[in-house]
């Protein structure tokens, strides 16, 4: 039996407690419409047609810019600023546009503003990653203001897939100059500020299109490099969402914790040691081979990705059109490593690794030193801001060695590119890749794709090293995440809270 003092307390719980429920129901009605993401570079700026920081797209791309195409996650291409296309040949593309979008400047979007977007992407003053592509249309037409016929001068099954890239967004004309500082573009999202070294935030626009549709109405990136503070930001809540997170150490963590979902998806990248060909001794084979032969590629998974990917012989990933296993043709093996070097007549070899600021690099760089030191190779190890891997290695050629991940999933050509940053030159490749563009029927395509991969990987001209698997972290409460990564982007508007 109760007595009068535990009446009145059994009476103020529940009262306490109806009104803590109440006011948890009040809140559910209001839910979260704001985003806080990780990520592990700041981008250079905020025009991807003007460098190749992947960082710039996965801030800009389908948030402030679109592109006449968009990329899922599972890599299917479906309508963006395109409502539309067709081709007969693979050749001549028609686009046709949709009438209902504009720029945040409130310039209108039409065909001569995508006519402008990719003559200026092939310029001459173009520093575009992918000027190549832009440069093979022989002609842009526009017989009306919302189709847009693009003429090359091959064929090109995997058009609508490229030019949903972030090098493929439409600019418009008369701010594309100021888009590193000051983007303009046709999106759900606008710039609002940026802390330089600190983060970046975007507001949704509310002129946009389908406004009504975008569940998220303001977004900050924060640029966190440090792997601890990576997974600090997550368990404190001060981060929502991270994409490509260095949390492998501490997974277990995230997996066991409801307020999380993890993801582990694939990708297309591929990191490789890329190797400077124009430079002597890197421009014999045999030391290529034998760098390559000196490297183990589970070791180097184990200790730069902590165990999360899948070794590659050449620069292709698994599950891509053509993909042929090619780790066999350079096997690690230390004792060949040594009597290639003595057939190449070097010795005593002194190269320099310039390592950009990822984990993967700086953590591969002193896995791939070790087992280079064990064949005769000394390696010095060099830590460069990724500024000056863009101008010194990538623009400028002005190293030995470096680790980079390339993220393009259709990116084979760059061994066709002899201004590419490997001086790579081989007319057998050109004479093969030229005949890949120009065959339609995908089995055939598939063939001369598996015989490019050998003939790459024969001539080491990186040493290939694993496809990544990249985790994601975010609240569970989050929905529309992507697991798998086709290519880099933080797609805001597929975004919500539960």
């Amino acid at each position: 039996m109760m007595d009068r003092r535990s009446v009145l307390l059994s009476g103020l719980a529940w009262t306490v407690g109806a009104g803590a429920l109440s006011l948890q129901a009040g809140c559910a009605k209001e839910a979260k419409r704001d985003l806080t993401l990780g990520m592990v570079l700041e981008p250079p700026g905020l025009d991807p047609t003007a460098g190749a920081a992947s960082a710039i797209g996965e801030i800009t791309l389908y948030n402030i810019y679109e592109t006449l195409t968009k990329i899922q996650s599972d890599g299917s291409v479906q309508p963006l600023l395109a409502e539309k296309w067709e081709t007969a040949d693979q050749k001549t593309w028609t686009f046709h546009l949709r009438k209902d979008a504009k720029f945040h400047n409130g310039e209108p979007f039409n065909a001569e503003t995508v006519k402008f977007a990719f003559e200026r992407a092939a310029g001459e003053k173009s520093t575009n990653k992918d000027k190549r592509l832009f440069a093979s249309f022989s002609g842009i037409s526009t017989p009306d203001a919302h189709t847009v016929v693009l003429q090359g001068t091959e064929p090109n099954p995997d058009l609508p897939f490229l030019l949903g890239q972030a090098t493929a967004i439409i600019v418009e004309p008369k701010s594309a100059g100021s888009n590193a500082t000051a983007p303009v573009g046709t999106g759900p999202y606008v710039l609002d500020q940026w802390r330089k070294g600190a983060s970046l935030s975007v507001k949704k626009w509310p002129e946009y299109r389908a406004a009504d549709k975008v569940a998220i109405d303001g977004a900050t990136f924060r640029f966190i490099s440090d792997t601890a503070a990576q997974a600090a930001a997550l368990l404190s809540g001060d981060v929502d969402l991270f994409a490509r997170v260095q949390v492998a150490r501490s997974l277990d963590q995230f997996k066991n914790d409801q307020r999380f979902q993890v993801l582990v998806g694939a990708s297309r990248a591929k990191t490789i040691l890329a190797m400077n060909n124009g430079r002597k001794p890197l421009d014999d084979v045999r030391v290529r081979r034998a760098i390559s032969a000196a490297i183990d590629r589970k070791g180097v998974i184990d200790g730069a990705a902590d165990g999360f990917g899948v070794p590659i012989g050449s620069y292709y990933v698994p599950g891509a059109l053509g993909y042929v296993d090619t780790t066999g043709i350079n096997p690690y093996d230390p004792e060949k490593a040594k009597l290639l070097l003595q057939e190449a007549g070097v010795k005593d070899l002194k190269l320099t690794i310039k390592l950009p600021p990822t984990p993967y690099a700086r953590q591969g760089g002193e896995v791939i030193a070790a087992m280079l030191a064990k064949v005769g190779i000394t390696a010095k190890l060099e830590n460069i801001e990724w500024a000056q891997w863009l101008s010194n290695v990538y623009g400028q050629k002005d190293y030995d060695m470096t680790i980079i991940s390339h993220v393009e999933p259709f990116d084979f050509g760059n061994f066709a590119k002899p201004e590419y940053y490997w001086n790579y030159h081989s007319e057998a490749f050109d004479a093969l890749f030229a005949s890949i563009n120009q065959t339609g029927d995908p089995e055939q395509r598939a063939r001369q794709l598996a015989e490019a991969q050998r003939l790459v990987a024969s001539d080491a001209v990186s040493a290939y090293l694993y496809q990544p698997q990249w985790i994601t972290v975010g609240s569970s409460k989050l929905k529309g995440v992507w697991r798998d990564m086709p290519v880099f982007v933080n797609d805001l508007s597929a975004l919500s809270w539960s």
